[in-house]
């Protein structure tokens, strides 16, 4: 049974007086899909929805660094690291987001078609999170039980484990989480609505690079496990406030059709629907070359803070203030994308990006230097996921969305797949030149700049900011 117009989500109830539908048609934009939400509604969805950013988030603040270290703390190569943190999550997000991305779109069910795969997905993730959590304690206890074993190899191998349980729920959920709010924010507040979203980011990466992050090597179990639950129980009650509209129903002829062909005919007509079009493909590319400018210094910062000394404390009061400048910016950055467009304001923020980078890399040989480039990176780098974060809804068709936006992802991470691993392959090969990222990071970034130009004239050639038609 699909939600429709008379089904009112409980936590974004649709109007139903003739009064509450005078005001839904005088104001459009409080309208997705088929649902329409009066003031209190719509104050209730992006409440929950930030309930459920601030958990997400969290997750996503704490677990990567609190990873990093406690790899650094194993003193694995720089060429391992970097297969660990970025090739094999790239690998994972290859196979599995294009695969849940197109189940979602066409799932249809009395709780929608994004909602019942975050309900399978968040367990998994937050059981994870607890899994890397004991791994300390349980690679000691496994060592103690079994002295012939390496006590190393023991705890790298659980962090393995849970790794990668971790990156799979989290690939999977994150494939439809985009979706749903595609689906439940009225689009002409979605700009607005992802500028809040990236603030409430910002407030949990300053609670814990400021509050948590320097307590990390004396306490990294009871953090991390502490994350864990409350990501779990905090997320699942989200999902379980939040009901979704009504959807067209699924061409069933042609999903009977994909399924008489076996998996490799549906996995080619998914190949050719997302990348038939030279427009797209543009598009993707340019998504894969900016998120490839911030990789390096995202990847190796904690290890190059490490080879300068610079301790957990100062490191993260650093992370701190970059998200406090950011958290500042977050809102005005939103609004300027829905005004200009998310294309115009990228462009500008991967300028400045690549200016930063190119100028600190002669720079950053000191710990202080260091830290002022740490600075500069956070701003600039979150300034360009600020007023992009709505690209995908700008630029995707909407029926769609979930398709589309798993395949801008296959492109980043074949590139994630390799970036990492060649950048922690120069480091170790010119002994520990930790300040290669810096040229890298702008050389990079200026490539992407030069691809979004490109777009934009195709995004122009569509209709521009006033007409345009996804084609």
């Amino acid at each position: 049974m699909r939600v429709s117009d008379n089904s009112p989500p409980p936590s974004a109830p649709p109007v139903e007086s003739s009064t509450g539908r005078a005001a839904a048609n005088h104001d459009l934009r409080w309208r997705a899909g088929t649902l329409v939400y009066t003031s209190s509604g719509l104050f209730l969805l992006f409440a929950w929805l930030l309930l459920g950013d601030f958990s997400w988030s969290m997750r996503e603040r704490s677990v990567s660094p609190m990873a990093q270290w406690y790899l650094s703390q194993l003193d694995i190569s720089n060429l391992l690291f970097a297969l660990l943190m970025g090739s094999i999550p790239a690998l994972l997000g290859i196979i599995i987001a294009p695969i849940v991305s197109v189940m979602s779109d066409r799932h249809r069910g009395p709780r929608g078609r994004r909602i019942p795969f975050l309900l399978i997905t968040t367990p998994f993730a937050a059981g994870a999170m607890i899994g890397l959590g004991l791994t300390p304690l349980l690679s000691r206890a496994v060592a103690g039980w079994y002295p012939q074993l390496d006590a190393t190899t023991v705890a790298l191998f659980g962090f393995c484990l849970s790794w990668t349980i971790f990156e799979i729920a989290t690939i999977a959920g994150g494939a439809v989480f985009g979706g749903l709010l595609n689906d439940v924010v009225p689009p002409g507040l979605i700009g607005r609505f992802h500028g809040l979203f990236r603030a409430v980011s910002l407030i949990d990466g300053i609670i814990f690079n400021y509050w948590l992050m320097g307590h990390t090597p004396g306490y990294f179990t009871p953090i991390l496990v502490g994350l864990g639950l409350f990501y779990g129980i905090s997320f699942m009650f989200v999902c379980l406030k939040i009901r979704e509209g009504g959807y067209p129903p699924v061409d069933t002829a042609c999903q009977t059709s994909s399924a008489r062909r076996g998996p490799l005919a549906g996995i080619a007509s998914y190949l050719r629907t997302c990348f038939s079009k030279p427009y797209y493909v543009s598009v993707f590319l340019m998504m894969t070359l900016a998120a490839l400018a911030f990789l390096p210094m995202n990847t190796f910062a904690i290890r190059y803070a490490s080879h300068l000394h610079i301790g957990m404390d100062a490191y993260g009061k650093v992370v701190a203030l970059t998200y406090l400048v950011s958290l500042l910016l977050a809102y005005p950055l939103g609004w300027l994308a829905d005004l200009f467009h998310p294309l115009r304001v990228g462009a500008v923020t991967l300028g400045l990006y690549a200016g930063v980078m190119l100028w600190t890399a002669a720079r950053a040989a000191t710990g202080d230097a260091f830290l002022l480039a740490l600075l500069l990176h956070g701003v600039c780098s979150g300034s360009y996921f600020t007023c992009s974060a709505s690209l995908g809804n700008r630029l995707y068709p909407a029926s769609h969305f979930a398709r589309y936006a798993s395949a801008a992802g296959i492109p980043i991470s074949l590139s994630a797949l390799f970036f990492p691993v060649a950048m922690g392959a120069l480091i170790d090969w010119r002994g520990g030149a930790y300040h290669w990222v810096f040229p890298v990071a702008g050389g990079v970034a200026l490539c992407a700049l030069g691809l979004t130009l490109a777009v934009y004239r195709q995004f122009l050639s569509l209709g521009g900011i006033k007409y345009y038609s996804a084609p």
